[in-house]
């Protein structure tokens, strides 16, 4: 499978392309500064930014799918997520890619989903110190969910990073102050591309 990948350079995108590029599928990564791209050598780098749309085309070309896993840091626009995410949607649907997946934090609900009490004080949480990056997540995912594109909307908790699990729980599932390991995210992403789960839908993913 040939993937596009967003936010490579990311702490979730660098074992997004390192896991995509062990299980033999071919990765096409978009970056600002390809200077950082730590496995340039076995991937295709398309210099860009997502914000501008500048480079996206290119980079979704002859696609099979796009995943992107862009967040929010320190300087970045309060709206990156709903810009840099129509460029993408665009691009993705004049190239005639069908599939595209997206990851945005858990404080994104659902109508109707269950939600754990911790889930609730942590929905309280970011409302109150989060507000603007929460208001992007969900105006990204309404467009995405406007689509025609055969898109699966992530939603994980806090992220962690080096103690890998090898595994996850995904689904409808109550979500608190846990975290899950950004490999594990990175894992639950290449399943669902792989075997064409949650297809329309907003899983969650957790910490085994």
């Amino acid at each position: 499978m040939k993937l596009t990948v967003f936010g490579a350079t990311g702490r979730t995108g660098r074992p997004l392309c390192r896991q995509a590029l062990e299980r033999g599928h071919e990765v096409v990564v978009h970056v600002r500064s390809p200077e950082k791209v730590p496995f340039a050598d076995d991937v295709a780098v398309v210099e860009g930014d997502a914000y501008t749309g500048s480079g996206v085309p290119e980079a979704v070309a002859d696609a099979d799918a796009v995943v992107s896993v862009l967040g929010q840091t320190d300087g970045s626009p309060d709206d990156l997520l709903t810009v840099a995410g129509d460029h993408i949607l665009a691009a993705a649907a004049d190239a005639g890619v069908d599939r595209f997946v997206t990851l945005v934090g858990a404080g994104v609900r659902e109508e109707g989903e269950s939600i754990s009490l911790g889930g609730r004080v942590m929905g309280a949480l970011l409302k109150l110190l989060a507000r603007s990056t929460l208001e992007d997540a969900a105006i990204h995912v309404e467009r995405v969910r406007r689509t025609d594109l055969a898109w699966t909307v992530v939603r994980a908790p806090r992220l962690g990073e080096g103690d890998p699990a090898g595994d996850y729980r995904a689904g409808d599932i109550a979500l608190g102050f846990e975290a899950i390991d950004r490999a594990d995210v990175a894992r639950f992403i290449l399943d669902c591309l792989e075997e064409d789960r949650y297809v329309r839908e907003m899983p969650k993913v957790g910490p085994v």
